[in-house]
């Protein structure tokens, strides 16, 4: 079977673990070139000890809430590789309350890293795909992006941002064959929700129309679709990795 990301080179954030680590494996074994970046060094290098063939993966230290980083990354991609085809905004993170009990920093940390992070990469990558006129960008988002959760209002709003975020950019740079996406992940059983109640758990599962959780594997098989060639008239849209949650 050919490989579907051979000769491509892809940026994939937050990479140490759950979904990020998952994508940046599957690109590898389709033949991409990976950089992966996450905000913990030694996790990171820690997270691809037990992967054998991580020749095509580079590893980097990045804080994606760092615009001027970014550049810097970029600069050392195109000087390294020759080219940047995929970028996978992958890196988040969770500050849960109810609205009454909640921070404004932890309100404003949220979206910092979520959405104002998915502007950082994206702005700073959009110049090297605007030159050489192709380029397909995947966020990633959630079902909470879409309807809300309770407790979440914090990632809810940064998840729905970046849905408005790419959409816009679809429109933007479209005509230069640059294509951005969203996925759009319902309940992955990742390590997190491994520190959940097996009656907890199983709820969710119940509730979910395929009768499990997803797995990271799942979330990487679309990105894999989204980066490829196979989604080449594909951009604007949000795809739904969620067992048919939000049926």
């Amino acid at each position: 079977m050919s490989e579907r990301l051979a000769m491509k080179v892809a940026i994939v954030t937050g990479g140490a673990s759950g979904l990020g680590l998952a994508t940046a494996a599957r690109f590898v074994e389709e033949g991409a070139s990976v950089i992966v970046t996450d905000k913990d060094e030694d996790r990171l290098n820690g997270a691809f000890g037990n992967i054998s063939n991580i020749e095509p993966l580079d590893r980097r230290y990045q804080d994606v809430t760092d615009e001027i980083g970014w550049e810097s990354l970029i600069n050392y991609v195109l000087n390294e590789y020759g080219r940047l085809d995929i970028l996978v905004n992958n890196a988040g993170i969770t500050k849960d309350n109810l609205l009454m009990r909640m921070s404004e920093d932890d309100f404003d940390h949220v979206l910092e890293v979520n959405l104002k992070s998915v502007f950082n990469m994206t702005h700073a990558i959009q110049r090297a795909f605007l030159k050489q006129r192709h380029g397909s960008l995947i966020h990633l988002s959630s079902v909470v992006g879409v309807k809300g959760n309770a407790g979440q209002s914090n990632y809810a709003a940064s998840k729905a941002g970046i849905i408005g975020f790419s959409k816009s950019v679809a429109l933007e740079l479209g005509s230069r064959n640059i294509r951005s996406n969203v996925i759009a992940p319902g309940f992955i059983e990742t390590e997190m929700t491994a520190r959940l109640s097996e009656e907890v758990v199983q709820g969710w599962r119940s509730g979910i129309p395929l009768k499990r959780g997803g797995t990271p594997k799942d979330v990487a098989e679309a990105c894999v679709f989204l980066a490829s060639d196979l989604s080449s008239y594909i951009t604007g849209q949000v795809l739904h990795v969620d067992g048919g949650m939000l049926t």
